[in-house]
């Protein structure tokens, strides 16, 4: 990729290069940043550095989004290159004023397309269409993708109760009938 990229495209796709060696090495990009990590073009951007370290601190709730709108897919199931390149990118919708949704989007598939596999340009530009539709219909999808989770959160709860329930009602069934079988 080396030259292929410059100014802002640049740092941005420095700072996908950081938040994919924190991730695959599981680390922080501050501890990436305070250690060795390697660029396909340096030095870091400062603006890169801003990117990657605001992304990694808001990881959680850019991980609720993506969840959210990447419907039957968990985060786990997303190749690491989109995952990142989602993260990244609504960092910078939902945190960086001085830059257009638009730009954002359009930059973010052109690294999907030098980054990531053959389908990685569409799935990203999807994911982030739909986000930049509801962020300009005024929605607060941070606060809707939390919501969403925690919703997700307590159903798994409820059927692990309910499982552990009927587990215990036929385990006491079992034990009702062993003696009377040992009779």
């Amino acid at each position: 990729m080396s030259g292929r990229f410059v100014g802002r495209t640049l740092a941005r796709s420095q700072a996908l290069q950081l938040l994919f060696q924190a991730e695959a090495n599981e680390r922080g990009v501050l501890e990436v940043l305070d250690g060795d990590y390697a660029l396909s073009d340096g030095p870091l951007d400062d603006y890169a550095r801003r990117l990657a370290l605001g992304a990694d601190e808001a990881r959680p709730d850019l991980d609720a989004v993506i969840v959210q709108r990447s419907t039957g897919w968990s985060l786990a199931r997303l190749n690491a290159v989109d995952r990142n390149i989602l993260r990244l990118a609504l960092y910078e919708m939902l945190r960086v004023d001085d830059v257009d949704v638009a730009v954002t989007i359009d930059e973010c598939v052109e690294l999907a397309k030098a980054y990531g596999t053959d389908e990685s340009s569409r799935f990203v530009n999807g994911i982030l269409g739909r986000v930049a539709d509801d962020v300009e219909a005024g929605v607060d999808v941070v606060a809707a993708a939390r919501e969403e989770a925690r919703r997700r959160a307590e159903k798994k709860r409820r059927a692990e109760e309910a499982a552990a329930a009927e587990a215990e009602a036929a385990s006491a069934e079992e034990s009702a009938e062993a003696p009377a079988e040992a009779e």
